[in-house]
């Protein structure tokens, strides 16, 4: 490819010099025509006088080689009529690529040109957009990064701020008797419990979005293990004072997915319906089959999310309630990684919620 294009620019600039020299040529025979003409058969005084200033630069000045002069000269002018175009384009694009480099990356470069030049003109426009875009999502990933460390660095903190209380409550024997000293013992423990599981959870999350987890896949009946994790969460839904309602289809909904990683999101999904629902006291999971893929919802009746905060549910860290009140429980990344587990299993989840209820959404291929 490369050298075919290099063959065609070497023919296309070999064609310019073909025509500037035809031009030259034919211009030197129709001019030495007219004018031998006009000498011959008029009698206009400025021919006379042209011929005379001729013969003066060919016998006294130059000699014969006035002819070549004047060829090379007719040749320049008519070459550099030739190739104006051209040249006027990449001049044109040269200043506006220089403006480009200088970082505004907004100018697109608009030139009235064809062929190559205008092959040209498009790559560096993509060219720079692509750039535009690349700048955008570094400032985007850096603003990212510098929003996981000030949530990890708040999540960690405070745990760990109570953590060290405790302690030093016990180190200094501030407590008054043994039923003291073990209810501190306990706060600490379960502070250093949410504390690994933080930990746990974003060492998980960044390995699914770095793609260096791996996934051990096997054909699995999803309303199978559907039912049986809604069986193992039944304690969780008593001790929440609320219902669990199964509502499965007769479709067979085998995916291929691993297990384990599956398991983990539809308990993250049970999690948060029993954390922000109970005021509905209901918690359905539903299935279905739509165009080949397999949807599961999980739908509670508790305090709806406002359209401002429900595109995201999915980020990391982000808990609908505006105080960061870690009583609710968990680590503020169940929803994120159950967002990345559904898509390395090239499915797809969403959330909508109105007046009455709630729903989360998550739809896989099935085999």
């Amino acid at each position: 490819m490369k050298n075919k294009r290099f063959y065609r620019y070497w023919l296309s600039s070999l064609v310019d010099v073909v025509i500037a020299v035809l031009l030259t040529y034919v211009t030197l025979i129709i001019s030495n025509k007219i004018l031998v003409y006009l000498y011959r058969y008029t009698k206009i005084q400025l021919i006379n006088y042209f011929f005379k200033f001729w013969n003066i630069i060919k016998y006294e000045m130059f000699g014969y080689n006035i002819y070549i002069i004047v060829e090379i000269s007719l040749f320049m002018l008519f070459y550099m009529l030739v190739i104006y175009k051209k040249t006027k384009s990449l001049a044109a694009i040269m200043d506006e690529t220089e403006i480009m480099a200088s970082g505004d990356l907004d100018r697109i470069i608009k030139v009235d040109s064809k062929g190559d030049i205008k092959n040209l003109m498009k790559n560096i426009n993509d060219i720079a957009e692509q750039l535009k875009d690349v700048t955008v999502e570094e400032r985007r990933a850096q603003q990212t990064k510098t929003d996981l460390i000030t949530n990890v660095s708040h999540d960690l903190r405070t745990p760990l701020t109570s953590i060290i209380g405790y302690l030093e409550i016990i180190d200094n024997d501030k407590y008054k008797d043994e039923v003291e000293l073990r209810y501190y013992v306990n706060i600490a423990y379960e502070k250093a419990k949410g504390l690994n599981l933080l930990i746990n959870d974003l060492f998980e999350l960044t390995k699914m979005q770095n793609n260096t987890i791996s996934l051990d896949k096997v054909d699995i009946n999803l309303v199978q293990l559907l039912g049986q994790v809604v069986a193992y969460f039944e304690y969780q839904f008593k001790n929440a004072n609320m219902e669990s309602r199964v509502n499965f289809s007769d479709d067979k909904l085998i995916v291929n997915a691993d297990a384990r990683k599956l398991v983990r999101a539809i308990e993250n999904l049970l999690s948060n319906a029993i954390k922000y629902g109970q005021e509905g006291f209901y918690v359905d999971i539903t299935t279905k089959i739509e165009e080949n893929m397999a949807v599961v919802q999980v739908i509670n009746y508790g305090q709806s999310i406002s359209s401002i905060e429900l595109p995201h549910v999915f980020d990391r860290f982000y808990r609908v309630e505006k105080s960061r009140n870690s009583e609710i429980g968990g680590s503020g990344l169940g929803l994120a990684i159950t967002k990345n587990i559904i898509e390395l299993h090239q499915g797809i989840i969403s959330a909508y919620s109105d007046n009455e209820r709630t729903i989360f959404e998550f739809k896989l291929p099935v085999k």
